[in-house]
């Protein structure tokens, strides 16, 4: 597997958080876990498919994953190459028009955003470039072209900072009342602007920050006590949906 890491100029700094181009040699099947931020894909060489279920489904060439509250699985062809764009949390808003809770659980094509025929002039520009260097510079000026100027939403931003300080482990009603608004709209104007309702996103930050916070000196009934896991049944349940494994298996590989 060959792995490069790009930082994004400064135009684009304050929406994406990094993009990673990787070329796998053999048909791989892998898991991913949640992430806090929207990712776009470009395959420019072979293809990829998303299991669901024991279902495979193939991806597009070019495509948008939205939030999720459970791990996702992926099979890769032999050989193939591709581009991730993360982008930080709530930088997606400036390029999409859509509501991104609508892109929630889901991987969907990149057509469904744009002319057909732009995105069909850059996957064959990405496809023909000679090396990644060039193929970030064409795929940075696509981006920066579909960028808008938005003001960022101040009470999101506030929700966000608020959930991360709290390490997810909040209480929806609680929040809205230490931001002095209403459940109502903060729901709204959160999933509008992150991609899913501000508790499903404090789940996401909850067990992120659970699994890196992971000792092995310390037992898991404790680790879960502390991220706000007070029944055992339910922290398991709610991390094998997350992971993919009980705690013990996942823990294991660490």
């Amino acid at each position: 597997m060959k792995l490069e890491t790009y930082t994004p100029c400064d135009a684009l700094k304050p929406f994406i958080e990094s993009y990673l181009f990787q070329e796998i040699k053999d048909e791989t099947s892998y898991r991913v876990l949640p992430g806090t931020g929207l990712v776009i894909g470009f395959q420019y060489k072979g293809k990829l498919s998303r299991i669901d279920e024991g279902t495979e489904r193939p991806l597009a060439i070019s495509g948008v994953s939205g939030l999720a509250d459970h791990s996702r699985t992926f099979r890769n062809s032999a050989g193939i190459g591709t581009i991730l764009v993360f982008f930080k949390e709530g930088g997606a808003v400036p390029f999409f028009q859509q509501p991104l809770h609508e892109l929630f659980r889901e991987s969907v094509s990149l057509d469904n955003f744009m002319l057909r025929s732009e995105l069909l002039s850059l996957e064959d520009q990405l496809a023909s470039a000679k090396s990644n260097p060039a193929r970030l510079v064409r795929l940075e000026k696509f981006l920066i072209g579909r960028m808008r100027v938005i003001e960022p939403d101040r009470l999101v931003l506030a929700a966000l900072t608020l959930i991360h300080q709290r390490k997810g482990n909040v209480v929806i009603g609680e929040l809205a009342r230490d931001l002095h608004t209403s459940l109502s709209p903060l729901e709204k104007r959160f999933r509008a602007a992150i991609g899913a309702s501000p508790k499903k996103f404090a789940g996401i930050v909850r067990l992120k920050h659970l699994i890196q916070q992971y000792d092995p000196q310390n037992s898991l009934t404790e680790l879960g006590y502390q991220a706000g896991f007070y029944d055992q049944a339910h922290f398991i349940k709610e991390f094998k949906a997350f992971t993919g494994e009980i705690p013990q298996t996942f823990f294991l590989k660490k």
